[in-house]
């Protein structure tokens, strides 16, 4: 009813083969998925730098920076311009999705066992958790 495989599969799947393609330890993914993260936070911390500048967030941007910088071995990350104006429910919106953000970048550092990077993305969350609870009670 169906005919057999002819050919050799295109998967190596045999132990103690070398592949054709390169391999990333869990170690290398977990760093290049962490800067992933980092990335997305400091985008979005230079968009809010923009629309509501204040010495904390300028101070953040430049710890999120060297985080990618060394998880990305030295390669500095693309920074973020903002030209237009935002109102106040864009940056409580960016504050919850920094939040989200800084929330997927602790749970990769702790799975990876990066103080560092767990720590500061700790204190993101409760630096945009605070201004998100902030903006509420002021907008109540």
């Amino acid at each position: 009813m169906y005919e057999p495989i002819r050919n050799k599969s295109v998967h190596s799947t045999m132990a103690g083969t070398t592949p054709d393609f390169p391999h990333r330890s869990r170690e290398e993914e977990l760093d290049i998925q962490l800067a992933g993260h980092l990335a997305a936070l400091l985008a979005v911390t230079d968009e809010l730098r923009t629309l509501a500048p204040c010495a904390d967030l300028d101070k953040a941007a430049d710890r999120l920076a060297d985080q990618v910088t060394r998880l990305r071995g030295g390669v500095p990350p693309v920074r973020a311009t903002v030209d237009a104006p935002g109102n106040a429910s864009h940056v409580a919106g960016l504050h919850r999705r920094a939040h989200a953000l800084a929330g997927r970048a602790l749970v990769v550092a702790a799975s990876r066992a990066d103080t560092a990077a767990a720590i500061l993305s700790a204190e993101r969350m409760d630096a945009h958790a605070a201004a998100t609870s902030a903006e509420l009670s002021s907008a109540g």
